[in-house]
């Protein structure tokens, strides 16, 4: 699990509605390049033969930098382009029926934003889980703020790795520092950028700074 926690430090969460003319992989290969350590896909209203294609597109890109490489939600699509796992939310497929279509060999990241819902969580076979909103963020309309206390109450309740999410960029990523976390997934504070490698490079000496010693302890 460690492997894991090392691997989390900055996660990009794709959104093409903040793809430039560049196209979305080239701003995710750009953001590999320069520093994001895991990567996943989320496409909510692309068809299946197209998020198929796009799928094996960014594994391979995520291969080249060996950074893992997870499709949100839809598992039938990580199975057939054989990504490294799969993230749901609250929203999606129980924990339980997703480990079982999923597999043992695979990562299975979940959602939560209460310490039960993080036990739950992993007792059902979470591997890491993702904690937000945890500021105001563009990308979610219906997210609400997860308050500090809860993130940390969350770390301190499960034994797996913690990322927090939601609204993070590099200014207020700071406030993040004593929470239990090992790492932040981001979307528009890359993505958004005109320059996403630069962005992506800022955010992850930040991160080093701010939670190495919690992925590098245990």
């Amino acid at each position: 699990m460690n492997t894991l926690k090392n691997k989390l430090g900055l996660y990009l969460v794709t959104d093409r509605s903040w793809a430039d003319e560049k196209g979305l992989c080239q701003q995710v290969e750009a953001s590999l390049k320069n520093g994001v350590t895991f990567l996943q896909l989320r496409e909510k209203d692309l068809a299946k033969e197209k998020f198929l294609v796009l799928a094996k597109e960014m594994k391979n890109i995520a291969k080249d930098y060996q950074v893992p490489f997870v499709i949100n939600d839809a598992v039938d699509i990580a199975l057939a382009c054989d990504a490294d796992g799969v993230h749901i939310g609250q929203e999606d497929d129980d924990v339980v029926k997703t480990r079982e279509r999923l597999g043992e060999g695979k990562i299975l990241g979940v959602s939560v934003g209460t310490v039960d819902e993080a036990v739950k969580a992993v007792k059902e076979g979470a591997d890491y889980l993702g904690v937000g909103a945890m500021f105001p963020t563009m990308t979610k309309d219906d997210a609400s703020a997860i308050a500090f206390d809860t993130l940390r109450g969350i770390c301190d309740a499960v034994d797996v790795p913690v990322v927090a999410i939601g609204g993070i960029n590099s200014d207020n990523i700071k406030e993040l520092k004593g929470g239990g976390i090992c790492g932040v997934a981001v979307v528009s504070a890359i993505l958004a950028k005109e320059d996403c490698g630069a962005a992506a490079e800022e955010l992850r000496n930040k991160c080093d700074v701010l939670f190495s010693e919690v992925r590098d302890n245990e």
